[in-house]
């Protein structure tokens, strides 16, 4: 069984990392609030993080002094002075490694925030004290970004609760990941290429291209706050970018990065996100006699900076950089200045393509916004700009829309390819753009709205379903050739067509149709190609191996495969699994990359402080004592090994759940107001065993109330059976517990794999794929349904129908002697 010894640690799982930390943010709720905060939790992560890597690793490039550490903090838990202290820690961990002003930017000492006296002793005590349950050390696994990935989580949700005045620190990680990939960045990009952010915030778009060149990029970033520039700094470390150049102050009126001979420095990459409508861009600066000459083509207007920050990438470009810039949508349409900014632009062929956002996806404001690409390397041959209309892909999460993993990818695989599709993308040529007086607004070029779902007068009057609308299905019927047959039939109106079929019979007749089941058998194949490639590399899982690459491989090969199928929408499937991992599968990998198979034989037990409540819900309860599995969930074991005794443990509960309801009819049959059972009711009105019991023993001599006793005699017999039906229930639950508790140390990695990838994860993504085929047949079936419904009944025979309705109403009226 597990070792529950102090020395013991399972690699931390990333959802139970969240909870924690989101945890330490509900010690610091009250006093401040998000934006402030979220220093706080940082900072500590920060120290936690920086002490457990200098503990795991000889090579790691911070020093941490004596008196430095977080192992220090620990030792204050209680002190009277712990927030003085803190500080110190702190300040001697910044001195050491050339980080004041970034590390030690929130003050642990801060009575107006941190309460005094007692106060801050037990909240900073309490916070020390969630950070030291935190392993951060222990996670090895290659891939396995923990603390950065954490530090997005934090950052989405302090950007989220700190609202739209001061959420704009933070990009949100799915748009960031867009610009990332779409910029041009790829697997052959040199380690010693420049990537470059003019208004970093917290650092993510720069981490996220960097990303992804197999060895990083060399970071430059500038931004103006100096608590932002310093997350951004604590970012890059937490995200093993240690020598990033990270720089505070205005990136317009001071820019750092320059070149010797004081023109701009220019890089490979660009990525951006700078505030919207930024009013005050022009302070500290004469944009008609720019030193750089950034503003060569227009001068931007005085309160509004979009332009200002586009066309100072533009500048910090090199002849072949590319960039990618978030902007609003009013860039793309707006007049005056700006139109003649664009124009010039677009004659210069700097723009590679336009891709329009979804609104209400950022934190600082709910406008839709773009993303500008830019390309100088193919400028002088460029004959158009692609555009993408992505505005309609998100899902709501909250208050905000967030994109999905499917979003992201159709947006960067349509673009990346340059592939037109209707409603969606297309390459606009110059032309087309100059007829439009260079007015780049999407609707314009791309129509995305929905065609309306017209009713036809004809039908409505003389019935029948039109033509038309069931041919708007060919998509279905190219699949079900005969099945348009089994649900129409012509009809005596040329044009038109009768159901075959009850509308509620629809979905069945489908469902039994033998071209629906050949649909959903070449489908699952598909699914059973896939799962016999991968088969082995999941069974192939091993110490160190990489994440993030396996699913990225997984997913990648669902998604080509399933482009081949029918009805079904590729970008769909692939979501399915990303959410999965998300969710459930990554958590178990990371375990297996860290610990191995074994963690399938380990059980936690889990411990709660005095006071404090659990956090976790128990899988196993044996003796009182409460364990977790994270990688085998008890249900598992039970269904592959232990099937007999749930059956055993099934059918004692349905026996239970009768006595139950023998009970519940008895005594609301008994318990009225004139019921026999109502002077064995509590004060809560209740009639309960104890209650029976007392009544029973008030009446023991009592020879006038026989009808009252033999009703209590006989509530208290099936409160009896009741109670023993629990008893056998609980009795059998637990030995079925007891076995399988005891199974866990015994199985095998042979057992521990196909529990975990053919009965946990292969099993859950077949179903889901399952689901997915019949949704997309459920779409067919209410449409149908719909059509059917709609012309059920033409005008000519609703008329009657009412016009005999009517009739035999006023004569009912009359034979009760009402007159009109």
């Amino acid at each position: 069984m597990a070792d529950t010894s102090p020395g013991f640690y399972m690699a931390i799982k990333k959802t139970e990392l969240y909870s924690s930390l989101w945890q330490s943010c509900d010690e610091l709720r009250g006093g401040m609030d998000a934006s402030q905060y979220k220093d706080y939790v940082l900072t500590m992560l920060f120290m936690k993080y920086v002490s457990d890597k200098a503990d795991n690793d000889p090579d790691f490039l911070l020093e941490v002094p004596k008196g430095g550490s977080f192992g220090d903090m620990v030792a204050l838990k209680g002190d009277k002075e712990i927030g003085d202290k803190i500080n110190k820690i702190i300040g001697a961990l910044a001195e050491e490694n050339d980080l004041k002003g970034v590390i030690d930017v929130a003050d642990f000492n801060d009575e107006d925030k941190l309460g005094k006296g007692k106060e801050m002793q037990d909240r900073l005590s309490k916070l020390v004290g969630i950070f030291q349950g935190l392993d951060l050390g222990a996670n090895r696994a290659h891939g396995d970004d923990l603390l950065g990935d954490a530090y997005e989580f934090l950052m989405r949700h302090f950007a989220t609760e700190s609202g739209k005045s001061k959420g704009q620190f933070y990009t949100p990680a799915e748009v960031s990941q867009i610009l990332a990939k779409v910029v041009g960045i790829t697997k052959d990009t040199s380690q010693d290429l420049t990537v470059y952010d003019p208004t970093c915030g917290s650092g993510s778009l720069l981490l996220k291209a960097a990303d992804q060149a197999p060895r990083g990029l060399t970071i430059y970033g500038q931004e103006m706050d100096n608590a932002t520039s310093a997350l951004a700094r604590m970012n890059m470390i937490l995200h093993d970018n240690v020598d990033a150049s990270i720089w505070q102050d205005n990136t317009l009126s001071s820019p750092q990065w320059k070149e010797d001979d004081g023109r701009l420095k220019q890089f490979d990459f660009a990525v951006a996100n700078p505030p919207f409508s930024f009013k005050a861009w022009s302070t500290g600066l004469n944009p008609a006699d720019d030193e750089f000459g950034r503003f060569d083509y227009g001068i931007p207007p005085e309160k509004n900076g979009d332009y200002a920050f586009l066309l100072h990438i533009i500048k910090s470009l090199k002849s072949s950089g590319k960039g990618a810039v978030i902007l609003p949508h009013g860039v793309l349409f707006r007049g005056n200045v700006e139109a003649s900014i664009r124009q010039n632009l677009i004659k210069q062929g700097y723009i590679k393509g336009i891709i329009g956002l979804p609104a209400n996806l950022f934190y600082g404001t709910g406008i839709p916004a773009c993303i500008i690409v830019i390309d100088k390397a193919q400028a002088s041959s460029r004959a158009g700009i692609f555009m993408v209309d992505a505005s309609k892909g998100f899902m709501k999460d909250g208050n905000k829309n967030r994109l999905r993993a499917q979003d992201i990818h159709k947006i960067v695989d349509i673009f990346t390819h340059q592939t037109p599709l209707p409603g969606y993308a297309r390459m606009v040529n110059y032309r087309e753009i100059e007829d439009n007086d260079y007015n780049l607004n999407i609707p314009r070029y791309i129509d995305s709205t929905e065609a309306e779902d017209l009713h036809d007068l004809t039908a409505h009057m003389r019935g029948g379903i039109p033509d038309g609308d069931i041919d708007a299905l060919s998509h279905f019927w190219r699949v079900f050739p005969n099945l348009r047959n089994t649900l129409f039939k012509p009809s005596d109106l040329s044009g038109y067509s009768h159901a075959c079929i009850e509308a509620t019979q629809v979905k069945n007749t489908i469902l039994a149709h033998q071209e629906f089941k050949a649909f959903s058998t070449s489908s699952l194949r598909i699914y059973d190609q896939w799962e016999a490639e991968h088969l082995h590399r999941l069974e192939s899982i091993a110490i160190d191996d990489d994440a993030k690459a396996l699913i990225h491989t997984l997913s990648e090969d669902l998604l080509t495969r399933f482009a081949k199928a029918d009805l079904l929408d590729k970008y769909d499937i692939y979501q399915l699994l990303m959410e999965y991992w998300k969710e459930n599968m990554q958590d178990d990998v990371y375990v297996i990359t860290q610990d191995g198979w074994k963690a399938g034989n380990e059980l936690r037990t889990l411990k709660v402080a005095k006071g404090e409540k659990l956090k976790e819900t128990p899988d196993l309860v044996i003796n009182k004592v409460k364990y977790k599995s994270d990688l085998i969930p008890p249900s598992l074991i039970v269904a592959r090994y232990f099937e007999e005794q749930q059956n055993t443990v099934d059918a004692l509960q349905v026996k239970k759940d009768e006595a139950t309801q023998a009970v519940e009819t008895y005594i609301e049959e008994n318990a009225g107001d004139d019921g026999l059972l109502e002077e064995a009711k509590n004060d809560k009105e209740k009639v309960t065993k104890a209650t029976v019991t007392a009544r029973l023993k008030a009446l023991k001599n009592s020879l006038s109330d026989d009808d009252e006793i033999a009703v209590l005699k006989k509530c208290q017999s099936l409160f009896n059976k009741e109670a023993a039906a629990n008893k056998a229930v609980k009795e059998a639950q637990t030995k079925l517990d007891q076995a399988v508790y005891d199974k866990y140390p015994e199985l095998d990695e042979r057992q521990i794999k196909e529990l975990v990838i053919e009965d946990k994860w292969l099993a859950t993504i077949k179903s889901d794929i399952k689901a997915e085929v019949e949704r997309v047949t459920q779409q067919l079936a209410n449409r149908v349904k719909t059509l059917e419904e709609r012309y059920a009944e033409p005008l000519p025979e609703l008329t009657t129908m009412v016009s005999e309705l009517a009739g035999k109403v006023d004569g009912h009226l009359k034979k009760m002697g009402v007159r009109w």
